[in-house]
């Protein structure tokens, strides 16, 4: 696509580029290539590598560090029901994170070329190649350094014991949200539940970009009335 003179080469690694697009990017990563086969993002293999996750590795690292802060918890005096009890609401906040997070910052309007290059990077490419198996989780890499703010976060505003707990639940709730994001794409749900939450989502990709922010649940949506029209359209195929 040409955008104040500069083309946007697909063949080509593509974080760099996009930053060229300047206020139409915005148009351009909203036209979705509906394919399997993710493009190149740079040049380097080491920098390639890190931007590319399967899906499984996210349980594989992240459970093992859910169960050692949830422990924690138990460890430092607090009951099984009462670390359930911390769990679920670290759950309920995550759930409210994934909402904020998808609306505001996910979807920011950038125009500058750094402002692109980063939205690229964060969320843009998802709307630009919605099928890139290798590109719909979060890399762990990344994953480790917000743990740190979030966690601190957590601590200044809970107590030394039930800290690790709710911060195992929110963590616990971001690997149900990738997983469940990477099975809304590449997976063929039966039952109604997963198949109402698949139409939903990729009628946020393909029809209505502006509403439909949850993933794991439309009831953020709800609450804020960023409802899309009950109309969908299912396009993973």
């Amino acid at each position: 696509m040409v955008a104040q003179g500069f083309a946007v080469d697909l063949n080509k690694p593509l974080v760099f580029q996009v930053g060229h697009l300047g206020e139409t990017y915005q148009e351009w990563v909203h036209q979705p290539i509906v394919s399997k086969e993710g493009p190149r993002f740079f040049e380097s293999d080491f920098w390639e590598f890190l931007t590319r996750t399967e899906w499984w590795v996210i349980p594989l690292i992240w459970l093992p560090v859910v169960s050692w802060f949830i422990t924690k918890s138990i460890r430092m005096g607090h009951t099984l029901p009462q670390v359930a009890v911390m769990v679920l609401f670290g759950i309920f906040i995550w759930t409210l994170l994934e909402y904020t997070l998808h609306r505001f910052l996910f979807h920011i309007k950038t125009r500058s070329y750094w402002g692109n290059t980063i939205h690229y990077l964060l969320h843009g490419c998802h709307h630009k190649h919605p099928m890139d198996g290798l590109r719909l989780v979060f890399p762990p890499a990344a994953t480790f350094v917000l743990c740190f703010p979030f966690y601190n976060l957590i601590k200044i505003m809970s107590t030394p014991s039930t800290a690790p707990g709710l911060f195992g639940g929110g963590l616990l709730g971001y690997v149900m949200y990738d997983i469940t994001h990477y099975y809304l794409h590449h997976g063929q749900p039966t039952s109604e539940v997963p198949k109402h939450l698949k139409k939903y989502h990729l009628n946020h990709h393909f029809r209505v970009q502006t509403k439909g922010f949850g993933i794991t649940s439309s009831v953020w949506d709800k609450v804020f009335r960023t409802l899309p029209p009950s109309k969908s359209v299912d396009k993973s195929r």
